[in-house]
């Protein structure tokens, strides 16, 4: 059987550029890389892993921490994440912060095995204490979604996009806007929610015009909360708004088929857009904006490999703001002209949040 000084051997090399070349770990030129790939594969020759891991001191695996894993957003961009990292040679484990217990379970106990080169955290607020085990780790993290102080992420500005998205509707002619957005979450997620919600009012504010409470709407980022929310208000002629802007495409998708349903037709009777670049939203003509979820595991990918090179080097602002593509389709268009009442006359105006 051929041993790494084999490889070696035939591609001209020495057996230390024999390891950095198939292991990653190091710099290596193309054409010496291509000599011990092609070697290897000659003779057979594959690296153990395990070996080579104890000679560099590095697991070649990556820790990724995300509260979710059913829902778009976090699939894909554990799905850019997978992809980078299998293209890089490394491993990933993934570990669950959904239940309190896990999250300190992973902290205090899982991450402080070695088994992991750096750490990737999708959309989770981390304390100051937290933050504090990580670097006591030595751990390098990068995150995805939010501002962690210290540690470089990824992430959009929710706000801003958010505001953008009601401008649209505004822009388009619409005054009765409701918002169909999560809960406002509470230290361990960042306040994506709250953010949106956020956008939202300061566009309605800066127009002048009202939000009803009935159009400032709770659901749980699900296709079939939103459908139950949105169909509830849909069924009121008397609240009922004449666009959504909602905090994700899938609460979009829900509130168009509460509206059709109902018998109501998108854009005619009710205008509706979303924010994400769900794949489904171009079959339904849904007028997004496109937050490049994959594209933000992937990076998040990039700079933390960046860190992990034979030079550390993180190229990159510590709070890395990626832009959202803005897709024009179908499901957006100015209301009709009976539509363009403000809002009803006995109802309380909420201003704020």
């Amino acid at each position: 059987m051929a041993g790494i000084k084999d490889v070696a051997r035939v591609a001209g090399v020495s057996a230390a550029t024999v390891s950095r070349a198939l292991s990653g770990n190091g710099s290596v030129s193309t054409s010496a890389r291509e000599r011990v790939t092609r070697a290897a594969r000659d003779l057979g020759f594959v690296l153990s892993y395990p070996a080579s891991a104890l000679a560099s001191g590095r697991s070649r695996n990556i820790g990724v921490v995300l509260p979710f894993i059913s829902r778009w957003y976090f699939s894909t961009v554990l799905e850019g994440i997978a992809s980078a990292l299998t293209e890089a040679g490394y491993d990933l484990t993934l570990y669950n912060f959904q239940k309190d217990k896990f999250r300190e379970k992973v902290l205090t106990d899982f991450l402080q095995r070695n088994r992991t080169d750096g750490l990737i955290a999708v959309a989770l607020q981390l304390d100051d204490q937290e933050i504090g085990q990580l670097r006591a780790s030595g751990l390098p993290t990068v995150g995805v979604g939010g501002p962690l102080q210290g540690i470089p992420t990824i992430r959009i500005d929710d706000r801003a996009v958010s505001r953008q998205a009601t401008d649209h509707l505004i822009g388009l002619g619409h005054t009765r806007i409701s918002h169909i957005g999560g809960e406002n979450e509470e230290g361990h997620s960042f306040p994506i929610s709250l953010g949106r919600r956020a956008g939202y009012t300061s566009a309605m504010q800066a127009a002048s015009l009202p939000v009803l409470p009935a159009w400032s709407i709770i659901s749980d980022y699900t296709t079939s909360d939103a459908y139950r929310q949105a169909k509830q208000l849909l069924a009121d002629p008397v609240q009922r708004p004449t666009a959504f802007f909602c905090a994700s495409d899938e609460m979009a998708m829900g509130a168009m088929m509460a509206a059709r349903d109902l018998g109501l037709r998108v854009p005619d009777d009710l205008s509706v857009i979303g924010i994400d670049g769900h794949e489904t939203g171009d079959i339904l003509g849904l007028t997004t904006l496109d937050q490049s979820a994959r594209q933000q595991g992937v990076r998040a990918v990039h700079r933390l490999l960046g860190q992990l090179g034979p030079t550390p080097a993180d190229v990159g602002p510590a709070d890395e703001i990626l832009p959202a593509r803005f897709l024009l389709r179908t499901s957006t268009a100015a209301p009709r002209r009976d539509q363009t009442v403000t809002a009803p006359p006995s109802s309380t105006v909420q201003v704020g949040l």
